[in-house]
């Protein structure tokens, strides 16, 4: 086994000080957080250095922690592959999304399974509950002591791909979060947990309280067209606070994609399960046993629906959750 010492050695010796590094990610907390500790580890060891997303953030908690932690992202979009002679990927594979295809990369930093890609330096430890846990590592065999800042990104980052530990995590994640307590601002944490709305929202939350469909122990609303899908995540774990709530499923169209959010209890049920075994074929689809998610493009429902429209959409969707929900495999029902 290598040592964090070790690894931290064969990763500084891919670079030079004449070195303009690119760090390329799909920008959500924990991505954040490990590219700007990897930014940190390079930190007077090489010319340029330049933090890349390339998704599009709109979640108000990323931006809060983007604004709050000063962190500067450049669209993939707006970058020259050929203005840098290094790149690196944290948190992500190349395999993962298309917008990695233009870039050789000399470095992977990812808690995902490998899948393939190799490069010169690698460290994929699928085994860990996040990259921010495999980031602190360096950054202590390093010597470094993380700002403030930097310890609330990273501790943030544990915190939200862990599901809060309620997700897969290791002994690694504890000690890593253990660690990053002692140097992290827990209040600005907070702050940026919190912050996971917009004004506009607000009437997403309007329309999905007046049209929600109940059955039981069951909760369901098509809110129709959205400017954003993660309002159907809120609107989902929203109502999975209501007291008597098992079932919480919230679905709404987004760039001609049907975007299906499934949460439970977590007792006795599986909604990866369900969200596979009902849309899959058609679409994308799965999850983890309490939370999945399904996105199924417009054009593959032709077949099934009439008219793409509200209504339409949302009686398909009861039908589906009403077969599989109540008279499917009974560990899936509410």
């Amino acid at each position: 086994m290598t040592s964090t010492t070790e690894k931290l050695q064969l990763l500084l010796d891919q670079f030079s000080g004449a070195d303009h590094v690119l760090i390329l990610i799909n920008a959500d907390p924990d991505a954040i957080a490990s590219a700007m500790a990897f930014e940190r580890l390079l930190w007077r060891r090489v010319t340029r250095i330049n933090i890349s997303n390339i998704n599009t953030i709109t979640r108000p908690d990323n931006m809060a922690m983007i604004r709050l932690f000063g962190v500067t992202l450049i669209h993939v979009t707006k970058i020259d592959p050929q203005a840098y002679n290094k790149v690196a990927i944290i948190d992500s594979q190349p395999e993962h999304n298309v917008s990695f295809a233009p870039f050789n990369f000399t470095v992977i930093i990812d808690h995902h399974p490998h899948v393939g890609y190799q490069a010169p330096f690698m460290d994929i430890r699928s085994d860990y509950g996040a990259t921010a846990s495999i980031m602190t590592e360096y950054l202590k065999a390093a010597k470094i002591k993380p700002s403030e800042k930097l310890a609330t990104a990273l501790f943030h980052g544990i915190k939200t791909d862990t599901n809060n530990f309620e997700r897969m995590a290791t002994n690694a994640d504890i000690r890593a979060f253990q660690f990053l307590f002692r140097h992290a601002n827990i209040h600005l944490a907070r702050r940026i947990e919190q912050v996971d709305l917009r004004m506009g929202f607000l009437d997403y939350f309007k329309k999905a309280i007046e049209e929600k469909t109940v059955s039981g122990s069951r909760i369901f609303v098509h809110l129709g067209s959205v400017e954003n899908p993660d309002v159907c995540v809120l609107i989902a774990d929203f109502f999975m606070r209501v007291n008597s709530v098992t079932w919480s499923i919230v679905s709404g169209v987004y760039e001609d994609r049907l975007i299906i959010i499934l949460r439970n209890d977590g007792l006795n049920k599986d909604a990866g399960k369900v969200a596979h075994r009902l849309f899959g074929r058609i679409g994308s689809a799965g999850g983890h046993k309490s939370m999945a998610r399904a996105e199924i493009p417009m054009e593959n429902l032709k077949e099934k629906i009439d008219t793409p429209q509200k209504e339409h959409l949302r009686l398909w969707i009861v039908d589906q959750l009403d077969v599989s929900l109540s008279h499917g495999n009974p560990n899936h029902r509410p």
